[in-house]
């Protein structure tokens, strides 16, 4: 198993729920964070906290080029449309770039439906809303394909804050869209995280009981 894990975007969410979980089978959790505020909370968890930016290069470094090598980067950040600069490509870039210098052994990126081959499952409506972020998103996985690291994408369904309802599924199908639990996704990857399985796959999350419609897809399995 996987051992040290850096994970930027902790401070809340899917990321906040991964460091939960990891931390509690005893994984050493470093958290690259942006602000004081989520600091205490995640330092209770048992997560050694890395105030910096993804979008400075010097603090990515500063964070991954240690002596105590990190083995797995898991990446959940991501911005508003609304954001005047969005994280989404050049924050997850410098983690890339940084964690191929540092000899990262996998790379988990989460971005979402509707990023890339996947833009086909959401509506017009959702498109229009979302694109200038998806199309960062897409930036950021094809530079993780193209990085030679490890890899494995995973593009969740619409996001809810809700109890976990153990009915999260993977599908290397782009035409699915559903919608899972932020701790759904959470635990999702990290069974990507400890499944050789997903090496260098771009995978769809969904809760198999919440598909926006109906539709018969395979289930990606991991054992």
């Amino acid at each position: 198993m996987t051992n040290y894990v850096l994970i930027a975007g902790a401070s809340r969410g899917v990321g906040k729920a991964i460091a939960n979980y990891l931390t509690k089978q005893n994984i050493k959790v470093k958290a690259l964070i942006r602000s004081e505020t989520s600091r205490a909370e995640l330092a209770a968890m048992g997560v050694e906290v890395v105030l910096g930016d993804a979008l400075n290069l010097a603090d990515v470094e500063r964070a991954i080029l240690t002596d105590d090598p990190i083995h797995a980067i898991i990446s959940t950040i991501g911005g508003l449309p609304t954001d005047a600069e969005k994280p989404d490509y050049p924050g997850n870039r410098n983690l890339i770039d940084v964690a191929i210098k540092a000899g990262v052994q996998k790379f988990i990126l989460v971005t979402s439906i509707g990023t890339g081959d996947s833009v086909k499952a959401v509506s017009p409506q959702v498109l229009a809303v979302l694109e200038p972020v998806l199309v960062e998103k897409h930036k950021a996985e094809q530079h993780l394909i193209n990085s030679g690291l490890t890899y494995t994408i995973i593009r969740p369904g619409g996001l809810q804050s809700e109890a976990p309802t153990g009915n999260g599924v993977l599908t290397v199908d782009n035409s699915i869209v559903g919608s899972i639990t932020r701790d759904d996704v959470a635990q999702l990857v990290i069974k990507c995280l400890n499944s050789d399985l997903t090496n260098n796959k771009i995978l769809s999350a969904i809760d198999k009981n919440k598909l926006f419609t109906p539709t018969e897809f395979v289930e990606f399995k991991l054992d």
